[in-house]
């Protein structure tokens, strides 16, 4: 067996280091060296896709995707054609395109519905149509967070609320007219727009392939911090608590933003941990898969359920 793993990185986005590469990408290179095993980092574009498939089918034993999807200028499907003929030519995945497909795609949280894993009032959008006529409706609950499918370091999600909330009926739709502050994740800058604008703006996350818009609740709790469970298989490795900026409008998680981590032990976090084992079987019976990737992450948001206490709420899942 060839002890050797390629890295497969793109140019560009906005979750690159000043190296070029992934922020954790050379942790990752030096732990894997540490363990006896070679590794190399090559930039992914369509126009190298044989040469890239002829080269690392020779060369190399597995490859680890370090590539958001939502950084490929013309799509993902060159990408995973690739990924898929270097798997069938022998090479370990990490991860498959088809697990990043399903298990990465977040409309699972509206497929979880009904489950204590997800509000009751999260949504989809997968057609301009169905977003302009949802929308407005959603935003008079109150403040909103949406996300789009493909994006990293915050890119595509965004806090919306009213610029000023009076003479609301709920379950009423917003005039598009009204003024809302909207707040990217990735810098957690605010700018006004009338909302017909800024749902204007939104429609480029619905077109193309693979690509919606999530509509959920905005969780105040996300101030005491995102938590991030590590998976190796099913088993939970670590939890990371990632706490936003403390200025006033932050709310992203993200290194990129300013948002500080923390590592724990996953007993430190045991009744979260139990939760999510608990509901473990039922994100596989969603997904109608048992094929857990090797490593991936689930991330939660912590709430209150009508007793007052502490629950979690799950934000996204993330195998890429």
């Amino acid at each position: 067996m060839k002890k050797k793993i390629v890295i497969f990185e793109v140019e560009g986005g906005t979750d690159k280091s000043i190296n070029g590469l992934r922020i954790d990408t050379m942790p990752i290179i030096k732990a894997l060296k540490k363990r006896g095993w070679g590794c190399e980092v090559i930039y992914f574009r369509d126009e190298w896709k044989d040469e890239i498939i002829s080269y690392s089918s020779t060369k190399f034993s597995a490859y680890i995707s370090r590539i958001n999807p939502g950084n490929l200028v013309l799509g993902e499907k060159i990408y995973f054609d690739t990924l898929r003929e270097l798997h069938k030519l022998g090479l370990i995945a990490l991860s498959h395109p088809d697990e990043m497909l399903n298990l990465g795609s977040k409309d699972l949280l509206v497929k979880l519905a009904g489950s204590p894993l997800v509000t009751t009032d999260t949504f989809a959008y997968y057609s301009i149509q169905d977003f302009k006529k949802n929308f407005p409706i959603t935003l008079s609950k109150g403040i909103r967070v949406l996300k789009q499918n493909r994006g990293s370091t915050g890119v595509g999600i965004w806090k919306v609320e009213l610029f000023v909330s009076d003479n609301l009926k709920l379950n009423q739709a917003i005039s598009l007219n009204r003024l809302v502050k909207c707040t990217e994740a990735i810098n957690n800058t605010t700018k006004v727009y009338t909302l017909e604008h800024f749902m204007k703006l939104c429609e480029k996350y619905i077109v193309g392939e693979n690509n919606l818009l999530i509509d959920v609740p905005y969780l105040f709790r996300i101030k005491e911090g995102e938590l991030r469970i590590l998976m190796v298989g099913e088993k939970p490795c670590h939890v990371v608590r990632k706490k936003p900026s403390n200025f006033e409008e932050a709310f992203s998680a993200t290194l990129f933003s300013g948002a500080t981590y923390s590592y724990h032990d996953p007993s430190d976090f045991k009744n979260l941990i139990a939760f999510f084992q608990d509901s473990l079987p039922k994100i596989k019976e969603v997904l109608k898969s048992d094929n857990i990737p090797l490593i991936w992450t689930a991330d939660f948001i912590l709430s209150n359920d009508i007793e007052g206490y502490d629950s979690y709420i799950l934000s996204e899942v993330n195998c890429t």
